[in-house]
């Protein structure tokens, strides 16, 4: 994760400034928040494209009583998460059976069968285990770090995150 601008000169850009440094210091970062999300890289482009968007249009009220990067990963998670529901929606099919859809048609999904298969597991999770899980494991963040990024305390984050990795030992010996 990328360091936080200094705010006070960071408040007195223009907005298109404050947009460019958005764009080269956490561009890659909020990528790889939504592509575990929404699982096709065309995907994650549509809604990178829809979170910078929003990040434009509510930027100026912005009140900095959180850090920058927190503020963007929350528009970033829940811009995917409208992403995945209206998509479903629209194919009138359970969420995580397109998500699993659109990641087997993924032409630049790398991942093998075991990968596949852990990536099933993990959508079978509930939502806040998904995401614990995907920033402890994957994004390697600390408990601190993800305390502070998504607003709760490090003992609830611990236990999700056991929990999740429990379930997925107990579904992967069913492979």
């Amino acid at each position: 994760m990328t360091n936080e601008p200094d705010i006070t000169k960071f408040k007195l850009m223009p907005i298109d400034k404050q947009i460019n440094w958005i764009v080269q210091n956490y561009l890659q970062d909020l990528y790889w928040t939504i592509r575990p999300i929404v699982k096709t890289h065309e995907n994650t482009n549509d809604v990178l494209q829809n979170v910078l968007i929003k990040v434009y249009q509510y930027l100026p009220k912005f009140r900095y009583d959180s850090k920058l990067y927190s503020w963007l990963y929350r528009i970033a998670v829940n811009e995917s998460l409208n992403f995945i529901k209206k998509t479903a929606k629209m194919k009138a099919m359970d969420t995580n059976e397109m998500l699993m859809q659109s990641l087997q048609s993924d032409i630049y999904y790398e991942g093998d069968k075991i990968l596949m298969q852990l990536e099933e597991i993990i959508l079978s999770l509930p939502p806040k285990q998904q995401e614990v899980f995907r920033l402890k494991y994957f994004n390697e963040m600390t408990y601190e770090e993800m305390s502070e990024l998504l607003g709760t305390s490090i003992g609830a984050l611990k236990t999700s995150y056991h929990i999740a990795v429990k379930k997925i030992k107990e579904k992967l010996q069913h492979y």
